[in-house]
């Protein structure tokens, strides 16, 4: 085995170490917090729980609220699966897509006992605030995730309209899990409906200018 393999070896065994603990940290969260609230929870208790010491938690994520976040961020991971799975779908009919797409993610949202805990806190479980006031770190991971997973699907939508479109449906998802109104399925109709001439006219547009640049490109030859 020559050096470069062992030094890639040693790095791959070290980051899979390191995704191990981290999970089995935020496994560890997940289970406490089917109990209680976010702020009635330990940094001693999580790190008790998953069989580590207070001190290599800390070492791992440095403070609390970052832990917070990562945790959200970890969960938020497994409805941005299903909404990516939901485009993937209907990759010729985008307005279907952003239909299915923010149905899918309601209806898991409404269902999972982890976000029915976080949406009863009365102000005081630290946690729901990472959804609202304090957005900002977990909307912009979940703003970039979805970007990219559009830009993968739909090779002709500019980065520019990508990114306008992945920021509102996150913005409207992260309010409508909040503070729900409806039906998943009415919702995600209407949303839909607002979203999908965008989508379509920026389709268009691009369809468009390949055409003129083909028909320049052709007048040129």
């Amino acid at each position: 085995m020559s050096d470069a393999t062992a030094t890639q070896d040693r790095g791959a065994y070290r980051a899979a170490v390191r995704t191990l603990l981290r999970d089995t940290l935020l496994d560890a969260a997940r289970e406490l917090l089917r109990e209680r609230p976010w702020s009635q929870i330990t940094m001693a208790e999580v790190a008790s729980a998953a069989g580590v010491s207070r001190q290599t938690l800390y070492n791992e994520f440095g403070t609390r609220e970052r832990f917070a976040q990562e945790f959200v961020i970890r969960e938020g991971a497994r409805f941005l699966g299903l909404v990516e799975t939901a485009i993937e779908n209907h990759l010729d009919d985008p307005r279907a897509a952003i239909a299915d797409a923010f149905e899918v993610f309601l209806a898991a949202a409404a269902e999972d006992p982890l976000v029915k805990l976080l949406l009863s806190d009365d102000g005081t479980g630290e946690m729901l605030p990472l959804l609202t006031t304090q957005s900002r770190p977990v909307m912009g991971w979940a703003c970039e995730r979805l970007c990219v997973a559009m830009r993968r699907s739909w090779g002709e939508l500019r980065e520019d309209d990508a990114r306008l479109l992945a920021d509102t449906f996150v913005r409207l998802a992260i309010s409508h899990v909040t503070a729900p109104y409806g039906d998943p399925r009415e919702t995600a109709a209407a949303v839909a409906r607002l979203l999908g001439p965008y989508v379509e006219r920026a389709f268009a547009l691009q369809a468009s200018s390949r055409t003129s640049a083909l028909a320049l490109t052709t007048s040129c030859a």
